[in-house]
């Protein structure tokens, strides 16, 4: 509860400026080596220095990859361009941060599909269930400029920001306070958190359960308390928040694979001039590294939950679920873009005929 605010003296005090006042007046790509209050920890040896706004927070994987892009863009430009990292979203939520960004105080920012989609719907066809097979089939399509070139350049005029690429999230998964899923009847009449989506909302319906909105970090105690009877998401979430304390039985449905965007204001993007391909390049590099990373961090929280107890069930998806997650992901393709993006991913797929 906020606390009641205070009379209002004679001569009201200074407006405090808000934080897109106080970043609009001092651009961050112009703070540098010898910005005052930036701790030395986050000080960078570089000409320009591009902010870049983070929600996670440090131990995330994703923090530690963009610390390491700006020192491998820097090395790559000679010093000419570097990078800082603004995590726990002490730049705003990322709803402010997109706009932060589209306004040109903030450079770049990490951002959900969900709330990229919000602003075009020309990606629902990449935030839809089954679209991807595993992050191997996500790095594939995402990094064929004919699937996504148009798609990532759909904002530049609207809201001046342009999409470079990202951080996938991994397979998310459905996990139960008790019992296995290996088909949708396991699932019948069970309370499953989702995100306040209408995807995920058709979606676990139609796996059988009853989708139940929730902010993320309500989970805990909401399964606890058995207000919830299980939750989805990917395993290194499930772990990191402790979910299999109480719902142990954790089931490969993989019925979504996300990711996360990483955009960047449009218009700082062409004042790089001669440097670009050496960013755009370094982006890529960061990307495919991220991919290993994920993949290295989930297979070691995978053996962390199978000595604490955790059952791990695999239920057969391409015969059971996946006709499933193509039907609910139909239904959201409402136009002949959309089709003809959703195709194009999923021909790429192994088991479609792809690579």
């Amino acid at each position: 509860m906020r606390p009641s605010p205070p009379r209002r003296p004679s001569a009201s005090p200074p407006r405090r400026p808000s934080r897109r006042a106080l970043l609009a007046a001092a651009p961050l790509a112009t703070l540098g080596l010898a910005s005052c209050g930036v701790p030395e920890e986050m000080q960078v040896d570089a000409e320009t220095v591009l902010s870049i706004a983070l929600g996670q927070a440090e131990s995330h994987p994703s923090y530690g990859a963009l610390v390491d892009f700006g020192d491998d863009l820097a090395a790559a430009t000679d010093g000419r361009i570097g990078s800082r990292v603004y995590p726990n979203e002490s730049l705003g939520a990322q709803q402010e941060v997109v706009q932060l960004v589209s306004d040109g105080a903030v450079d770049m920012a990490v951002i959900s599909s969900t709330t990229l989609e919000n602003l075009s719907v020309r990606f629902r066809p990449m935030n839809l269930p089954g679209v991807f097979d595993d992050i191997d089939h996500q790095a594939l399509a995402l990094a064929d400029e004919a699937i996504t070139g148009e798609v990532f350049t759909s904002l530049e005029d609207s809201a001046n920001l342009m999409v470079l690429g990202g951080f996938t999230q991994g397979a998310r998964h459905v996990y139960p306070s008790s019992g296995v899923v290996m088909t949708p009847e396991d699932l019948t009449g069970r309370k499953i958190r989702v995100q306040e989506s209408d995807v995920f909302l058709d979606l676990i319906r139609a796996m059988g359960g009853s989708p139940t909105p929730m902010a993320y970090g309500e989970v805990y105690t909401a399964l606890q308390a058995g207000v919830l009877d299980g939750a989805e998401n990917n395993e290194i979430s499930y772990w990191t928040q402790r979910h299999y304390e109480i719902a142990g039985f954790y089931n490969l449905t993989s019925h979504f694979v996300g990711f996360d965007y990483l955009v960047i204001n449009a218009a700082r993007l062409r004042e790089l001039g001669g440097d670009e391909d050496a960013f755009r390049a370094t982006v890529a590099a960061m990307q495919d590294t991220f991919v290993e990373t994920w993949r290295a961090e989930t297979e070691a929280t995978m053996t962390q939950m199978v000595e604490a107890g955790v059952q791990v069930a695999e239920p057969d998806v391409p015969e059971v679920w996946s006709p499933i997650y193509e039907e609910v992901a139909r239904s959201f393709l409402t136009t002949a873009e959309d089709e003809q993006l959703y195709e194009s991913i999923r021909a790429l797929a192994p088991t479609e005929g792809g690579a």
